[in-house]
């Protein structure tokens, strides 16, 4: 019987995966040296040693299922840009893209335990770990989302090889359409579909700001009040994508644009790779004074 006080040592010795960890040790009777070298041999330890480095790096990726009706958008994580170059890597992101899509996991944990519709016989977790070994770097999936509709259509967008990705659902319209509203997603940021969509605490704050910057201005209370209105609606046409002024056509809102084509935008997803990660900024001299050190 294996204990959970095992498991917790050889994952702090390796820094190998709670179910990897009890997995060796099952297949050692608990032998812990022997474990960890089942683990070395695996690759798993090795990647382990990776995992403390930044991923800041990689693909967004979107895949789309043959009939259009279920589409995924994904990121996976890579220390570097070299990698993200490489076509092992590149193959890996798709599959995760389209399992995603196939087999429809809840979370990243449960993707993660999932079979991998790529190779028969491993989890989504175990291919990713093989991959860290073989590739030589730290790489993590970080997020993904699902879109499934029975009457409308799905389309997606990628930009910059991989730099960023859009996957749009809408009620209705062309893909010719879907593909221009993906690169409007793309080129202009919106955080949502229309004003119905943004939270209430959001606006509430918003107002405040304008109503402080109108006072600081010199204004009267009432009069900053009234003011607050106007510049309320520059916000709304910043965030919303329906307010936004179509990229192709400045003279044409998004909304138009919808109208035109009896569509409307049901949900929208953004990815751009690597946004809110910390990355590690390194002084080169210092960095090679470190290796040397070691």
């Amino acid at each position: 019987m294996i204990t959970a006080a095992q498991v917790k040592e050889l994952r702090e010795k390796t820094g190998a995966g709670m179910m990897d960890c009890k997995k060796v040790l099952t297949e050692t009777d608990g032998d812990m040296d022997k474990a960890i070298e089942l683990l070395r041999e695996r690759g798993i330890a090795k990647a382990a040693k990776k995992s403390g480095r930044i991923a800041a790096e990689g693909l967004v990726e979107c895949y789309i299922s043959e009939d259009g009706k279920v589409g995924s958008i994904v990121e996976v994580n890579a220390e570097t840009d070299f990698v993200a170059k490489n076509q092992e890597f590149k193959d890996f992101v798709m599959d995760v893209a389209k399992q995603v899509v196939e087999k429809n996991p809840a979370n990243l944990e449960e993707l993660l335990a999932q079979e991998s519709i790529a190779e028969a016989g491993k989890t989504v977790q175990e291919v990713l770990t093989s991959k860290i070994a073989t590739i030589g770097e730290n790489m993590n999936i970080r997020r993904f989302q699902r879109f499934e509709t029975s009457t409308g259509l799905i389309e997606k967008y990628i930009h910059g090889e991989g730099k960023i990705a859009v996957l749009v659902e809408l009620t209705s319209g062309t893909h010719e359409l879907a593909k221009d509203i993906c690169m409007q997603i793309a080129a202009a940021r919106p955080e949502y579909v229309k004003e119905a969509d943004v939270p209430e605490e959001r606006v509430n704050k918003e107002k405040e700001i304008l109503k402080v910057q109108a006072m600081n201005e010199g204004k009267p209370e009432a009069i900053a009040e009234k003011m607050v209105q106007g510049r309320l609606r520059k916000f709304y046409e910043e965030i919303c994508l329906v307010d936004q002024e179509f990229v192709k056509n400045p003279d044409k809102k998004i909304s138009d644009l919808l109208k035109e084509n009896n569509a409307e935008v049901v949900r929208f997803a953004r990815f751009e790779k690597g946004e809110g990660i910390e990355k590690k900024e390194e002084n080169f001299a210092e960095e090679v004074a470190k290796q040397l050190k070691n």
